[in-house]
């Protein structure tokens, strides 16, 4: 078990982040970031890890001079995966993960990809299934195959570059990426299918140590020589992480950024909809997670068009009074509502104003609420990330829910739970993360679920309406 300053790697979809953090109290002792900038090509859009490892290098060396540092733990970004050549650098660039070129190979990677029974694993477009990745990329770059030593995740990428050690690990591989079978605990039938079975690493839970810092890293942070330097851990699970180590079942914790992710801890038994983007993650202790997930914060980006307006307490009256409502899907490819298209009931507000800026929190909450009800949600509901500074979403999630929401009070609930890899084989953290006062259920909140949810099931309604009877042939 490490104490004291623990640095972490945190790779998200948007930005890169380096945070300190002091592992006994949880406390951030200092962030800094960059955008996580996607090169186009060639040969494919790829990240851009060789400015990311320079960002990485300088921040550890400030950070060390500022805060000393005892460890370090990485947490990324899930649906990614590097392939290491036999000198050690990467056989080819890493892919991102939102390129549409796997798309061209669908059928035949679907012909050999295992059930949903085996992986809970949904199919995902593009590379959101690193299975469909490497299957593509095999077929695009026909040396590849041959060229690769390794094939790790993306937090075990730099894990690898800190020490040397090649290694999966459980959270990452049970990110969707139909390699994992998370009722067996072990890699899925895809593995052998796709002939990767004796070049993937070794699978790792986040917990353990990969090794010490290689000498060169230490001489070019100023890092003690043998800093350890844990496995890692898929960004969702981190979040998760600290509530498993905290808190009694049952509960959910919403995991917001890019991507918002719902995950039950304790929850009612539910039958999982693979069309509807629900999946099985894995936790840090290699157990299953009822899951569901929606791409929140690219679709609040999208709403806002980069306008940052709090809307005031007559903005929210105006909107719960007279009914706007935003119904989805902002994108139609991921989450509950998939090829639905977005629409406004009634008119919507200017682009820009406190009531539409109330409209888009509103939406993003009932969106929400509708995967925590896939997943079997129970109890007490803990938002990580941005969207726990959102008034409109955590006021409109306890009231569609019925439940207390806590917003989470630190501005990356990714690098606490990352910090905290060290204590999971205490079987309970240090201090629990702290939440922010609870947000409870008003009754005008709810009127105005209701009635969202009714013109949801009117929109449904009108397209299988629309549908022709006798459905043209081919």
């Amino acid at each position: 078990m490490t104490t004291g300053h623990v640095a972490v790697i945190d790779i998200g979809k948007t930005n890169a982040k380096l945070a300190i953090v002091d592992s006994e109290n949880l406390t951030e002792l200092a962030v800094v970031t960059r955008p996580n900038r996607v090169i186009p090509g060639p040969p494919w859009p790829h990240f851009d890890v060789d400015g990311h490892w320079g960002f990485v290098l300088d921040a550890l060396a400030r950070f060390h001079a500022t805060h000393r540092i005892d460890a370090i733990s990485v947490t990324t970004h899930g649906a990614c995966a590097a392939l290491i050549g036999k000198d050690g650098n990467l056989a080819a660039p890493i892919l991102d993960y939102e390129h549409d070129g796997p798309d061209g190979c669908a059928e035949d990677y679907d012909a050999i990809r295992p059930a949903f029974q085996e992986t809970g694993s949904p199919r995902l477009g593009g590379g959101l299934n690193i299975g469909a990745q490497l299957f593509w990329q095999f077929q695009t770059d026909p040396g590849l195959r041959d060229r690769v030593r390794h094939i790790v995740t993306y937090p075990q990428y730099w894990g690898f570059r800190l020490t040397g050690v090649a290694a999966t690990d459980v959270t990452s591989l049970g990110c969707h990426t139909d390699l994992w079978n998370p009722y067996a605990g072990q890699v899925s039938s895809l593995v052998e299918r796709l002939g990767v079975g004796h070049v993937l690493a070794p699978t790792r839970k986040p917990g353990d140590v990969l090794g010490p810092i290689l000498a060169d890293v230490a001489a070019r942070t100023g890092l003690a020589v043998g800093t350890p330097v844990y496995c890692g851990i898929h960004d969702s699970n981190a979040s998760l992480l600290a509530h498993l180590l905290a808190r009694q079942a049952p509960f959910s914790v919403v995991s917001t950024g890019t991507w918002v992710i719902a995950m039950a801890i304790g929850g009612a038994p539910v039958t999982l909809d693979p069309a509807r983007d629900t999946l099985v993650n894995v936790n840090a202790f290699a157990d299953p997670v009822p899951s569901a997930r929606f791409m929140g914060g690219r679709e609040h980006d999208l709403l806002m068009q980069g306008a940052q307006v709090t809307p005031s307490d007559d903005d929210i009256a105006a909107v719960l009074q007279d009914g706007t409502a935003l119904l989805p899907a902002m994108i139609p490819d991921t989450g509950p509502f998939q090829g639905q298209q977005a629409h406004w009931v009634a008119t919507p507000p200017d682009q820009g104003s406190g009531q539409h800026s109330a409209c888009v929190g509103f939406y993003l909450a009932m969106v929400t609420s509708h995967c925590l009800d896939l997943i079997g949600h129970r109890g007490t509901i803990y938002v990580e990330g941005p969207f726990a500074r959102n008034r409109c979403y955590l006021d409109m999630l306890a009231s569609a829910t019925g439940n207390d929401v806590h917003p989470m009070t630190s501005a990356t609930g990714t690098s606490e739970g990352a910090a905290l890899l060290g204590h999971i084989a205490d079987a309970k953290a240090q201090s629990a993360p702290r939440p922010g006062p609870a947000v409870t259920p008003s009754r005008r909140y709810a009127t105005y679920a209701r009635r969202w949810n009714e013109h949801l099931e009117r929109a449904a309604l009108r397209r299988v309406a629309a549908r022709p009877l006798f459905p043209p042939d081919g």
